[in-house]
Parts: structure tokens; sequence; C-alpha cells
């Protein structure tokens, strides 16, 4: 069983539901990031999405497009965020792993390549936010015969036909962009996430986790109600952004504001 699978049947039987935080390695200085990491996971965060400094964030607001800015002004690349899970793994070899990003990068380094790295660094999934199903047939095998879950978007507009397609192509869990827009968009509609999250629970059987438009304890609490899991993003990457290279203030900001949302999900 793979991490992601045993984390959430382990959080199903205590009756929680998934705190996925997400960070771009790197941000806002590469010393910061494997600290942080630790750091979030003791204020309750159950996997990590690391995301892959890229510079044409296609998918991405202005928030997360200028944490890949200043990650890639110090020259976090690929092997360096490899390196930085490597750090990781050394003091924790049980939380799951999710490297986040575009194609590019895994595409330059070569698939094959990629996997085999990515595995000997304890990488749980990746998910690349412009790679769909209907090009992914030579990256998913090589994916699969690593053990690493390819995990795919699903939006508002993702007809029942393609959610099937996708829930056949991924594993690990599905991600569900809950706004139509990019990242750090802020209008959240928590009863059409809940009809969305239902429907797609019908023809898919993996784990439902709820990304954008999640900010504090209560959008938290709202999503973590009707869905597997939620991520959080832009509301982490933008302390970053306010407390440049402050490591100390950066890590107790970001914990403080995971701990009010683990506490909020689990009330």
């Amino acid at each position: 069983m793979s991490r992601i699978t045993q984390c959430f049947a382990d959080l199903n039987n205590k009756g929680k539901k998934a705190l996925i935080p997400y960070i771009t390695a790197g941000d806002s200085n590469p010393s910061i990031t494997v600290p942080l990491m630790h750091a979030m996971v003791k204020a309750g965060a159950d996997m990590i999405e690391l995301g892959i400094p890229f510079s044409d964030p296609m998918a991405d607001g202005p928030t997360i497009q200028l944490a890949c800015e200043r990650a890639l002004i110090h020259h976090t690349s690929l092997n360096n965020v490899i390196a930085m899970t490597t750090e990781f793994r050394q003091k924790d070899n049980e939380t799951p792993i999710i490297f986040m990003g575009y194609l590019n990068p895994v595409e330059a380094m070569g698939y094959q390549t990629f996997a085999d790295k990515a595995k000997a660094a304890g990488i749980d999934a990746l998910l690349t936010v412009d790679l769909p199903p209907e090009e992914s047939s030579e990256l998913v095998p090589i994916l699969n015969e690593a053990g690493i879950d390819p995990i795919y978007l699903l939006s508002p507009t993702t007809t029942d036909a393609r959610i099937k397609k996708i829930s056949d192509s991924g594993s690990g869990f599905l991600y569900y962009v809950s706004l139509k827009g990019v990242t750090g968009s802020s209008t959240l509609n928590v009863s059409e996430v809940a009809e969305r999250v239902e429907r797609i629970r019908s023809i898919a059987s993996m784990p439902v986790a709820v990304g954008f438009g999640i900010k504090d304890a209560a959008s938290a609490r709202a999503v973590s109600a009707v869905s597997d899991g939620v991520i959080v993003g832009s509301a982490i990457v933008k302390i970053i952004e306010n407390n440049i290279d402050d490591a100390d203030t950066i890590t107790h900001e970001i914990t403080a504001l995971l701990t009010s949302m683990r506490q909020a999900m689990d009330a």
C-alpha cells in the first residue's frame, strides 16, 4: 500500500480529513524548505505538496508565480527539489510527498531518470498541471513501475465521461479544483463544491481532495466536511512573500495557520 493510500485509510479510521499544504521548493530561500516541511507536519499536515519551480506556471495566480520567481533566483532545479526530499526523508519516512508542477522540467530530465531518482528519494506522487491523460501514455507506466502515483486535476466543468477517464489514469487521489480560474482566486461556494465532490465520488473510487480558495480555518473546516482532504497553497505562500528570508516568522505564521486549520477540521 502506498503512503498516500495508507494515509487516507488511517485518517478515515480516525474520522479525520487530510490537511495538505503546498509550498514552492526553494521559496524564499532553499535553506528554508526542509525545516519548514518538518514544521508543517508537526503543525498537523498529513501530506505535503512540494512545488517544482517553473518559469511559466500558467495555472497559478500572482502569488505562486512570484514564489517560483523567488525560487528560481536561487537556481532551484528539479534535482534540488529531489535532494530536498531526500533530506526530509532522513527524519520522516511516513509523510507522503507530492511533487506538483509542470511537465517541462520532468521531460527535460527524462521520464525514466526522473522516476528512478524520485523513487530513491521517497517521492510518492507527481501532479503535472499541463499533462492531460490523453498525453500521459509514455510517462504514467514509468511512474506506476516506480510506485509513484500520477495525480490529475478535475475542474467544475469536467464532464462525467472525463472524470471516469481521469480516475482510470490516475491513482492516490483526485485533486478537485474548486474554482474556475488560477490559484489564489477568492470566491468559494462550499455547496457547489459539495455537489461536485458527490458527483465525482459516484463515478470514481479514489479520495477527493479540494484545492483553490481555502484560506483560513473556517474555509478548511467547511470544505473538509464535504471532501476527503483540503489543499492549501496561496495562503501559505503569501506568508512567505510577506516575510522574505525571515525563516522564524515564516515558520511561526505558517504553523499557526495550519494548527488553526487542523483544529477546525477536527472539531
